[in-house]
């Protein structure tokens, strides 16, 4: 079975006593561990890591990103042309995006102070050794087309 990378929207609600933001329909599947990422300026790209069996789940807890993901066709020689998935994830707009095993994912920081939240399918044993990482710009979605 083929799983492509899913955004998990939530919402944001304000009322008289403040402000709460949730993913109601994200509920952990198969999370064994979970770490925080956050660069020195915004801008910076993070990328390729990726991983033959251990999927993640993401969001930005501070700030705003980009994800990138793409499906792996050989991890010894991946083609230059895999499609690729971009996710723009923010504190501003609940969401949890899931990158499934096969895939490998990376990310820049579109506003400064920015951190990014990971949920791992794998304990940190097992993901180190499925750790598979490419160079940050091997493939290129990073800049940003004005519109």
């Amino acid at each position: 079975m083929t799983v492509d990378p899913k955004l998990i929207e939530g919402r944001y609600v304000v009322d008289d006593r403040g402000a709460v933001g949730f993913v109601n329909d994200f509920n952990f599947p198969g999370v064994k561990r979970f770490y925080t990422v956050a660069n020195h300026s915004a801008g910076f790209v993070r990328a390729w890591h990726g991983h033959r069996y251990e999927g993640k789940y993401c969001t930005a807890v501070r700030g705003a990103f980009l994800v990138c993901c793409i499906r792996i066709d050989d991890w010894s020689n991946p083609a230059a042309g895999l499609p690729i998935k971009r996710f723009v994830l923010s504190e501003q707009n609940p969401a949890v995006l899931h990158v499934p095993a096969g895939f490998v994912n990376g990310f820049k920081s579109l506003t400064e102070g920015a951190k990014i939240l990971f949920y791992s399918t794998s304990t940190l044993e097992e993901s180190l050794k499925d750790d598979i990482r490419f160079p940050a710009y091997r493939w290129d979605p990073w800049r940003t087309e004005e519109r």
